[in-house]
């Protein structure tokens, strides 16, 4: 089979198969399309107009019934909060037992990603575990190189989820103790997706069934299938009110603008939560919820619903494409349209796209200089979070000076705290928002530890 991925004129390669071509659109007719786009997605009418749109749970639990799988329940144990979808479905989000599905590109990429939600977590007393028997969702893999297939991105899944449904075993308590809370949009978007494709194909699932099996992570010879899909930014919106009585910084002077991630609310739309009292109900709830619970103005522009240029595929293929539609459609929109102070979003791969292109902007002569930071870290932020320890805004590759300023906080006295706390670590004296020994759930190296009662 020939390599769909060959050299084009002048070296550069592609993935996107023939060329692409300009539409030589005039710049009046390129407006008049525009604008009847903008018309269309201004309301949720794209997303709700469809004659026929399935909630797949209905078919999940006639499976159960048949004795085809077994499904991972939220109990009132996971203190859950009823939120309502795109067509006003309920959506069970749990708040407390949570076992965290990290993200790859955010431990890898902005750490204080996940160190901002542990920190509000422990703030608000919430139990959760934070272990290290997890892999990578692969959807990266699938979607960027068309490389995976469905059969391995739904063990992946399963696998992961039956992990957590067991995690608690360690501890001597018993199985679906802690629920799955899902970190990355990627992730979010792979999982409900590859659900969908189980409950409705026979042979997905006997062929899932086989792997799972010599994998040991079957529940009574079935199929775990989870009820719910969460997203941490579900979490931290249902939680929005609780967090706010931990805030110490007023920020209702700092214009923020967010950008709703593709994988989160246009990949199986009709999971995604609306409120509405937010943005009337028009736009996705779930980072705007928090901002303005916070205080801080929450200013429209133009391009909101544009994907960050991440794309997967042209990443990897079309680099340039990437770059340029991250700055020219997205940041230097915010910046010069909506004069904001921040960016702010909910998924890895836009918050590093938007934050992390902003230098090649520069090196272009398109300087644009925005932070791009994920609603738990604004919120910690604004919770008294130190900026460098626990949202660790040094990993940005945008500047949050000017922000810290405008929230009031001493962003040189804070990095002179943290420039002599590394000293500490050096010594081996650093400070854990999570017990280390907790991490390994299963193997020799777990160390079990003493509950209280």
């Amino acid at each position: 089979m020939a390599n769909p991925i060959q050299p084009q004129p002048g070296g550069r390669f592609t993935g996107h198969g023939p060329e692409w071509r300009d539409s030589k659109l005039s710049a009046e007719d390129a407006r008049t399309a525009t604008a009847w786009v903008e018309l269309k997605i201004d309301k949720r009418s794209m997303l709700t107009t469809k004659q026929h749109v399935e909630d797949v749970r209905d078919v999940m639990w006639q499976l159960e019934r048949e004795g085809e799988i077994v499904v991972h329940r939220i109990h009132d144990d996971h203190a859950p909060v009823i939120a309502k979808t795109l067509y006003g479905w309920d959506k069970k989000v749990p708040t407390r037992r949570l076992w965290h599905h990290k993200s790859c590109g955010q431990c890898g990429n902005i750490p204080g990603y996940p160190a901002s939600l542990l920190w509000l977590m422990n703030r608000l007393d919430i139990e959760y575990l934070d272990e290290t028997d997890q892999t990578s969702c692969t959807a990266w893999n699938y979607h960027g190189s068309g490389i995976g297939n469905i059969e391995s991105l739904a063990a992946v899944f399963l696998r992961n989820f039956h992990q957590a449904y067991v995690s608690a075993r360690a501890q001597g308590l018993p199985d679906g103790y802690y629920y799955p809370l899902v970190h990355c949009g990627t992730s979010f978007g792979n999982y409900k997706e590859v659900r969908s494709y189980l409950l409705h194909s026979a042979t997905l699932r006997e062929k899932v069934h086989r792997i799972l099996a010599k994998l040991g992570r079957l529940v009574d010879g079935k199929l775990l299938i989870p009820e719910e899909v969460v997203h941490y930014s579900e979490w931290v919106h249902m939680m929005r009110e609780r967090i706010a009585t931990l805030q110490e910084i007023d920020v209702s002077g700092v214009r923020a603008t967010v950008h709703p991630a593709c994988h989160v609310y246009k990949m199986v739309p009709q999971d995604a939560i609306y409120d509405d009292n937010i943005l009337e109900g028009n736009r996705l709830a779930v980072s705007t919820g928090i901002l303005q619970t916070l205080g801080a103005q929450v200013i429209d522009y133009s391009t909101w619903y544009d994907c960050c240029g991440f794309g997967f595929r042209h990443i990897i293929s079309e680099r340039e494409f990437t770059r340029s539609f991250a700055i020219d459609r997205k940041m230097r929109v915010v910046q010069d349209e909506a004069h904001a102070d921040v960016m702010i979003g909910h998924d890895t791969g836009c918050i590093t796209t938007l934050d992390k292109n902003q230098w090649i902007g520069k090196a272009a002569g398109k300087e644009v200089d925005v932070p791009v930071l994920a609603d738990c870290q604004f919120a910690a932020l604004a919770c008294g979070a130190h900026p460098y320890k626990i949202v660790q805004s040094h990993w940005h590759a945008s500047s949050t000076e000017k922000l810290m300023e405008k929230m009031g906080i001493d962003w040189q006295a804070k990095k002179a705290e943290f420039v002599a706390y590394l000293d500490e670590v050096k010594e081996g004296r650093q400070e854990n928002l999570y017990d280390p020994r907790r991490m390994i759930t299963s193997g020799p190296g777990y160390i079990p530890i003493a509950r209280s009662a």
